[in-house]
């Protein structure tokens, strides 16, 4: 696994495309995807910007958008609005003919890069040595593909957090303990759900290299690993009582990734598209804080001018990495791709691909 699991040019931008209009950059956009037709298609993740969306071909979830770049054959290039790990994913699915691109290669995902495959390797030969052959690994999607094949060739899987307890349940079915990459309050609250109590897991930390734990160690069920996105564990059990005592008629609704605590105190928890689906089905008038990425948030505001709809945390910024993608950079990419002249393409590595779908249809058989 020391291999790298991305091959990748990395350019900068040239000027001209950050003092281009935004009406020539739309008009840009609308002409190359005239111009290529099926041959293009472009997927864009929940968390992208208006400015992109607008474009996209479809929205979701990074496995879905994956999935559903996989199954348009008629798509030679696939310029995916989303973040790094996400290409990679579409990158692994889609057939040797299709080419996989993202738009500014700086579009990482600070959860993803909390858990590389050399911490693992070491984390996994002590939890070896400590647990013996009980444990099973299973990764979150929102990890690299390197990581996505080390777990596939540990016999474990990918989840998401739309199917997460399924999966552990499957992995508690496998071996007596899991190890959970890279998100932590994903793991604990899928954990939790499935009635496994605290004091029943552990935490990995791959910076200081050990296991973080007190208590008698034979009673561990589940490792987490020390990781978190930089958006979810913004949003604070202060956020949650202020809303309340400023709104308290208000449903409070948040994604899985959020610490424990927030998780205990909202009204609802679940994936991007199953807060999605709660505020498209709920009454009109009736009034939700969300506790999830901005730029959703703001569209769901945006899209529902019949319910009073805030962020749970009202100074909230929009996911970083995800603005990187932006219409100068999506226009480069796609003239790059008109003119024959690559660009960001995104290409796993063979043995890296072949493992890591192993992990990807393992879950896609289970759930």
């Amino acid at each position: 696994m020391s291999l790298l699991a991305t091959l990748q040019t990395n350019k900068m931008i040239p000027e001209r495309y950050k003092q281009m209009s935004q009406k020539k950059l739309e008009e840009r956009v609308a002409e190359v995807k005239e111009k290529l037709g099926k041959r293009l298609y472009i997927p864009g993740h929940h968390y992208q910007k208006d400015e992109v969306i607008q474009f996209a071909d479809a929205t979701g979830d990074s496995l879905k958008l994956a999935q559903l770049s996989a199954e348009n054959k008629d798509a030679e290039f696939i310029v995916f609005c989303g973040v790094h790990f996400m290409a990679e994913t579409a990158d692994i699915l889609t057939s040797q003919n299709q080419k996989v691109f993202l738009p500014d290669m700086r579009a990482g995902c600070s959860m993803a890069d909390m858990a590389d495959i050399q911490q693992t390797e070491r984390a996994w030969k002590k939890l070896q040595e400590i647990f013996g052959d009980t444990i099973l690994p299973l990764t979150y999607v929102n990890s690299t593909a390197s990581i996505k094949a080390f777990v596939g060739s540990h016999g474990g899987a990918t989840v998401t957090s739309s199917n997460a307890e399924k999966m552990v349940t499957w992995a508690f079915e496998q071996k007596e303990r899991i190890l959970f990459l890279p998100d932590q309050h994903l793991g604990r609250n899928t954990a939790v759900n499935l009635g496994v109590s605290l004091d029943e897991m552990a935490i990995w930390n791959p910076i200081e290299d050990n296991l973080e734990y007190e208590g008698d160690i034979s009673r561990v069920k589940v490792i987490l690993w020390k990781g978190h996105c930089s958006v979810h564990e913004n949003f604070t059990v202060q956020n949650v009582y202020d809303t309340r005592r400023k709104y308290p008629e208000m449903k409070i609704i948040v994604h899985p990734e959020c610490r424990r605590e927030v998780v205990e105190l909202a009204d609802l928890s679940g994936s991007t598209s199953y807060i999605i689906n709660a505020i498209e089905k709920a009454e009109p008038g009736s009034s939700w804080a969300i506790g999830t990425e901005m730029n959703l948030v703001n569209r769901l505001i945006k899209n529902h001018p019949d319910k009073h709809i805030i962020s749970l945390n009202p100074h909230m910024c929009p996911c970083l990495t995800m603005n990187r993608i932006d219409l100068p950079h999506l226009v480069w990419c796609l003239d790059s791709i008109e003119e024959g002249n690559v660009q960001n393409r995104i290409q796993v590595s063979q043995d890296i691909a072949r493992d890591a779908k192993l992990a990807l249809d393992r879950m896609l058989r289970i759930s």
